[in-house]
């Protein structure tokens, strides 16, 4: 990317493209677009083509979403389907039409099958049945994935896919109704805090925090920090027909290492403080059994993540409860 280029980040807002925008300032890059969803509805056609006929963007990072954990997917699926797909489609359409230079699509991890392979690799793609508590989301995002390359196989768009596995830090979602585990985790622990201190003050039996499912299913995190590194990493060095001429449809993006949710529960317990105990909530869905990453095609460019698990989840508490005094 030139220095000086138009770059529109959709979704500048959010966990993942702010963090991109950070990245891009750090790097650099000043001519920044961003426009919130008071500004441009990226679910209406006729917004998008305006403003794409009008600005003219050089480059677009596409990480604008409705995301959410197990509980929001499977209360609200069909949200979840026409939302992503509604804006994948307009902006990706109006990127082609308005002739954007390059275009970086994000996409989630939930994508590859439920009993897939591990850890999973690219071409795992479509070769079995997904996860049915986040299928909608899923099936979204593969469509977005298809139109990328498709894009190109018809009108040699230079449009990539990039696929990051769990993702946490600043900005992140914390609401326990629609968050995904680690934030929700991290807030959980840090209100049992809360009550246990006040129990202690009471002589009182404290509450344990309660998580749910087994804590076996192991799933891998990365920080979003270095996620946004690896956007800029891929828009600079990584091209459509390199990609898609290796049979490949996007880059898988991780820290290639997993971690049990009961060890994962230990962790931020120790790091929030809280002395009490948990109790697992076996009659709620674990999801997926495992979902690690084969991030080899990406370390062979030469990217790698920079930032440790648990140094990531300190400075994601510490965010937080910055956040909570600001309030």
């Amino acid at each position: 990317m030139e220095k000086d280029a138009k770059i529109y980040v959709a979704g500048h807002r959010g966990m993942v493209g702010s963090a991109i925008c950070r990245a891009l300032n750090n790097a650099g890059y000043h001519h920044i677009m961003q426009r919130t969803r008071q500004e441009l509805d990226l679910i209406c056609q006729q917004e998008v083509e305006a403003f794409f006929k009008e600005e003219k963007p050089t480059y677009v990072f596409l990480a604008a979403a409705r995301v959410g954990g197990i509980l929001a997917n499977s209360t609200h699926p069909a949200d979840f389907i026409y939302q992503n797909l509604m804006i994948q489609n307009n902006v990706i359409h109006c990127a082609y039409t308005s002739g954007v230079k390059k275009l970086v699509f994000l996409g989630s991890s939930c994508i590859y099958p439920r009993n897939c392979s591990q850890p999973m690799k690219e071409e795992y793609l479509l070769t079995d049945t997904l996860e049915t508590t986040n299928e909608a989301y899923a099936v979204a995002k593969i469509a977005g994935i298809k139109m990328c390359q498709t894009y190109f196989q018809q009108h040699q768009a230079n449009f990539v896919s990039v696929m990051p596995t769990n993702l946490f830090g600043p900005n992140d979602n914390f609401d326990l109704e629609s968050s995904h585990v680690l934030p929700a985790l991290i807030r959980k622990f840090h209100e049992g805090k809360s009550q246990w201190q006040a129990s202690a003050k009471k002589n009182t039996q404290p509450v344990p925090v309660r998580i749910w499912g087994t804590g076996k299913p192991l799933r891998e995190f990365l920080h979003v920090d270095d996620m946004a590194d690896a956007c800029l990493f891929v828009m600079n060095h990584v091209h459509a027909p390199d990609l898609y001429g290796q049979g490949v449809t996007h880059l898988n993006v991780g820290s290639g290492k997993d971690i049990s949710i009961a060890a994962l529960a230990d962790a931020i317990k120790e790091i929030v403080g809280f002395k009490g105990a948990i109790a697992y909530d076996t009659d709620k869905p674990d999801g997926t059994p495992r979902k690690l990453l084969d991030v080899s095609r990406l370390t062979k460019l030469g990217w790698q993540p920079k930032i440790d698990l648990k140094e990531g989840i300190a400075a994601t508490y510490e965010w937080y409860l910055q956040q909570a005094v600001s309030a």
